[in-house]
């Protein structure tokens, strides 16, 4: 039975964390390719280092940390997406050309729904990243 709450979760922010073993090569992705504001970061901290990016709002966000003694990292699903809704055609693909030219891989969705519309590039984990040409839901 499903229970129904009043209100909404309380948080004021939430991310999205993942180990790299490639973090200077994350931020270049995600940075300079994807065009990510970089909203935060840190390093020497109990043997981490870290970078977190965002949307300007910074309510949302993806942290990204490597480990001084390195991570195992597993090959990801291929339906494991980033979903970034980009309304603006130029815009879209704008920023696939630059990743592209970057050196990163664009591939085909394991979903046909992401190739409609949408271009999918891998970044340097394997994660894929969809630019979606629609305002979203």
């Amino acid at each position: 039975m499903r229970k129904e709450w009043s209100s909404p979760v309380p948080a004021v922010q939430f991310r999205v964390a993942r180990p790299t073993n490639q973090l200077e090569k994350i931020v270049e992705f995600y940075g300079e390719g994807l065009g990510l504001e970089k909203v935060g970061g840190f390093s020497k901290h109990e043997g981490y280092e870290g970078v977190m990016f965002g949307l300007p709002d910074r309510t949302y966000h993806l942290e990204f940390t490597q480990h001084e003694n390195g991570s195992s990292i597993p090959r990801p699903p291929e339906d494991q997406l980033l979903v970034f809704y980009v309304a603006d055609t130029f815009k879209k693909n704008d920023i696939a050309n630059r990743l592209i030219k970057m050196g990163y891989r664009q591939v085909p969705s394991e979903n046909p729904y992401w190739d409609r519309g949408g271009i999918t590039i891998e970044d340097p984990d394997g994660y894929r990243v969809v630019l979606m040409n629609t305002v979203g839901i």
